[in-house]
């Protein structure tokens, strides 16, 4: 199988609708549990990645396939999923995008003293 080539992706302005955020939250927090108690949280981590297997995770949970912003609303999604339990998995989804990029270095320091 080819596993190269280029896609053309619109860039699409605005946000995510809150009843696909949390859809996305749900699904994408119980296919991430799934996959961490299963097969581990190593190969979780090589499982998104991998950007074709991320952008099919993304549609999954409902992003358009093509959407520019798969990226960073997948991520919102998990963060928000997985880091209320992260004392279970031993992982922390950090930063997020605009404003909330600025935060990494206090999340950082955040998850070091817990």
């Amino acid at each position: 199988m080819k596993r190269s080539g280029t896609a053309d992706l619109p860039l699409h302005y605005g946000q995510v609708p809150q009843w696909l955020a949390d859809r996305m939250k749900k699904i994408g927090g119980a296919i991430s549990l799934a996959i961490i108690h299963e097969y581990g949280r190593d190969e979780f981590l090589r499982r998104i990645s991998d950007p074709f297997w991320f952008q099919a995770f993304g549609a999954v949970m409902g992003m358009d396939w093509h959407s520019s912003g798969i990226t960073s609303s997948v991520m919102y999604a998990l963060k928000r999923a997985l880091n209320p339990i992260s004392h279970e998995t031993g992982l922390y989804i950090l930063g997020g995008r605009g404003k909330y990029s600025r935060n990494t270095p206090a999340e950082i320091t955040y998850i070091k003293i817990i």
